[in-house]
């Protein structure tokens, strides 16, 4: 067994192609047009389905929570201070928040491999979500 260096499952012989194809899913999930026009930041649940590769030699489904939402954004003239520091070039400042996962689990998910065979693999699911500084990758 192989750990990813995200540390996010054991056996794939490429983990990271796990993962873009997780977050694509994410991304193409028609939940989350809806889901992020409510108010704040919040858990949503969705089914995703793993493959160990290319072809679906073993996979699984399971159903994960992914946070959802929007946060408060806003941008204003910069102080004098700044201005001077930056030589005039920041006139502008911007301060935002994004909604992030703020505690995750690990889950198991059973892979089924043609009639008999079985492999199980960890992958994290979020418990709790937050408004937090926006980051481009946090984990």
């Amino acid at each position: 067994m192989r750990l990813c260096a995200l540390n996010m499952c054991h056996f794939l012989p490429s983990c990271h192609a796990a993962i873009i194809s997780l977050l694509l899913i994410l991304m193409a999930s028609p939940y989350w047009s809806n889901e992020a026009v409510r108010p704040g930041c919040h858990l949503h649940s969705f089914d995703v389905t793993i493959k160990s590769d290319r072809r679906g030699t073993c996979r699984g489904t399971h159903v994960v929570q992914a946070c959802v939402g929007y946060c408060e954004s806003s941008a204003f003239p910069s102080k004098y201070s700044i201005l001077l520091a930056s030589s005039f070039r920041h006139n502008v400042t911007s301060v935002s928040q994004c909604c992030t996962i703020s505690k995750m689990q690990k889950i198991k998910v059973r892979l089924h491999c043609g009639v008999t065979r079985r492999k199980e693999m960890e992958i994290f699911t979020a418990r709790s979500c937050q408004c937090d500084m926006c980051r481009l990758s946090r984990y």
